[in-house]
């Protein structure tokens, strides 16, 4: 066979390969509702200011002000990203939930809320075999979901069983919010408010805050001038599972 005929091969198989890619970028953006693109929740942030390892976004959660009856955080969450089923049928998705932990010893009982911890060496970032679970580098554990196959991988490595996957088709998705069909999703700490660069904060903290609780306090744990920084240095506050030494951006006060 001559060079000619096989330079020729070469060159039809990788048009065909480039076809079949702009084909699969295509149908994954026809997943999403119009007009949506999941990738945007991802890198969404003033486009001259992108993600800077200055800050480290995390959370001081205080056990001792959050009551058991109280689920203000969770209701905040759904209705913020559209988890209720208003947004579409109802699903099982919890990106942050209430739980009970009790003292074996002592029969003591603790209310709290749970959610993706934010590691800085996040398990579900090492198991991913697309990269579509990452860490920004101010500390924000996020979910491309155009890159997410679905394998869930990301939901056995997790800890703290902070992950969800989404079985149903989705209306009425929030534009600062996407979801699809067939993915994993979890806390973003609000990113979308983060990225306005306002001071805002989660929404499940503001919702603490407007019931009068306060138990959730939000900020850049990098700055040592920072509210959440300076409880920190008095109270340096409990990781969960601290023994897998994952450096969590959600601490937590009331809790041995």
């Amino acid at each position: 066979m001559s060079d000619e005929p096989r330079a020729s091969e070469q060159k039809g198989r990788q048009a065909r390969r480039q076809f079949l890619g702009r084909v699969g970028a295509a149908a994954a953006a026809l997943a999403l509702a119009p007009g949506v693109r999941l990738i945007d929740l991802a890198i969404a942030r003033p486009a001259n200011e992108p993600a800077s390892s200055a800050q480290r976004w995390g959370m001081l959660i205080d056990t001792g002000k959050c009551a058991s009856g109280c689920d203000a955080c969770v209701r905040a969450c759904n209705d913020e990203h559209g988890l209720e089923a208003r947004h579409g049928p109802a699903t099982d998705a919890q990106w942050i939930r209430k739980v009970t932990v009790r003292d074996r010893q002592s029969g003591a009982s603790t209310s709290l809320p749970l959610m993706c911890q934010h590691c800085k060496h996040p398990p579900c970032v090492d198991v991913c075999p697309t990269g579509a679970s990452f860490r920004r580098a101010d500390g924000v554990v996020l979910v491309d979901k155009h890159t997410c196959i679905g394998c869930r991988y990301c939901m056995m490595a997790c800890p703290y069983k902070a992950r969800s996957f989404i079985h149903e088709q989705l209306d009425n998705q929030k534009s600062y919010a996407p979801r699809g069909k067939g993915t994993v999703e979890s806390c973003t700490l609000c990113v979308h408010r983060i990225d306005e660069g306002r001071g805002r904060i989660p929404a499940c903290a503001e919702a603490c805050n407007g019931e009068g609780r306060r138990a959730m306090l939000f900020g850049d744990m990098s700055d040592p001038q920072s509210d959440i920084s300076k409880e920190l240095a008095r109270n340096s506050g409990v990781q969960l599972r601290a023994d897998l030494k994952l450096d969590l951006g959600i601490r937590y006060r009331g809790i041995d």
